[in-house]
């Protein structure tokens, strides 16, 4: 956890550097759209290393995903501790009952 939190750090400072020298910074220069295209081709490449690749290749593909998520959630001035949070808010509830709880697609929630 504490990577994840170094990470979020210099991911921070750098979305203000010089895209010339700074992934982050270019990420950010070019926007949110890309950032998410990135996500999911980090994604993509994630699901085929865990299907063909070896460990090593799932390893690598999967701090790629870890990363372009965490340059996307702190785009969206999301913080990881808020993602933890929601993380501890689901322990120890099934996945399957957790899923059900969502409002369906298209269903609106009327709170009254």
């Amino acid at each position: 956890m504490e990577t994840l939190a170094r990470l979020e750090q210099i991911i921070l400072e750098r979305r203000s550097c010089d895209p010339e020298t700074s992934y982050v910074a270019l990420l950010k220069r070019e926007g949110r759209p890309t950032m998410a295209r990135k996500l999911g081709e980090e994604a993509v490449e994630a699901t085929v290393a865990a299907l063909s690749g070896s460990d090593e290749d799932m390893v690598g593909e999967s701090a790629d995903l870890l990363f372009h998520l965490m340059v996307l959630l702190a785009d969206r001035d999301i913080a990881l501790a808020d993602v933890m949070a929601e993380l501890d808010r689901r322990e120890g509830i099934s996945g399957i009952e957790e899923k059900a709880s969502r409002p369906k697609q298209g269903e609106t929630t009327n709170a009254h």
